[in-house]
This record gives C-alpha cells, structure tokens and sequence, in this order.
C-alpha cells in the first residue's frame, strides 16, 4: 500500500470554512456578523444518503454511519482536497 501523503490543515481549515457558510442561519445587518448551524445542512446528508454513501442519517444521534463506498470515496476525496501540495511524490 501507498504510504498517505502529509495532510495540510491550512486546506482543512479553509474547507471546514467554507461547509460551515453552507449554514448560514442569520445575518446581524447592523454589525454584519453572521451565524452558523455547527452541523451539516439536512438536504445534503439526504443526498448523501440517496447515493448511498452513508446511512439514514434522520435520527436522534448525533453521528452517521458511512457505507463501504461511502467510506471509499470518502477517504479518497480526504486525500484529493487536503494532501500537502508540497509533499514528495504529490502531483501539483
């Protein structure tokens, strides 16, 4: 097996960012400052779901089973967005 490529956390960062502006909840016009739900909007662990990548997500947990794809690709995706572009043997 490959050995992993280093992960940046900059890219993580920005990523978890950018997925937490999909939970935009309300805007203070005055200040501008906005809120956010912590969690992942509902219609896209619905589609999640229906792909079949991970299991139902409608319940009082607050976790979600992955699918042996959705596990696949998930952990493949990981590597695609957030490996160093720096590291040896990395294609940037």
């Amino acid at each position: 097996m490959d050995p992993k490529p280093p992960i940046d956390p900059d890219r993580i960062d920005d990523a978890a960012l950018a997925l937490l502006f999909l939970g935009v909840c309300g805007t203070e016009r005055q200040s501008g400052l906005a809120r956010t739900w912590k969690s992942f909007d509902w219609e896209v662990m619905d589609r999640l779901h229906q792909k079949g990548l991970i299991h139902d997500p409608a319940s009082k947990a607050k976790s979600v089973g992955f699918t042996v794809e959705g596990l696949k690709r998930a952990e493949a995706l990981f590597y695609t967005l957030f490996a160093r572009a720096d590291a040896p043997g990395s294609e940037a």
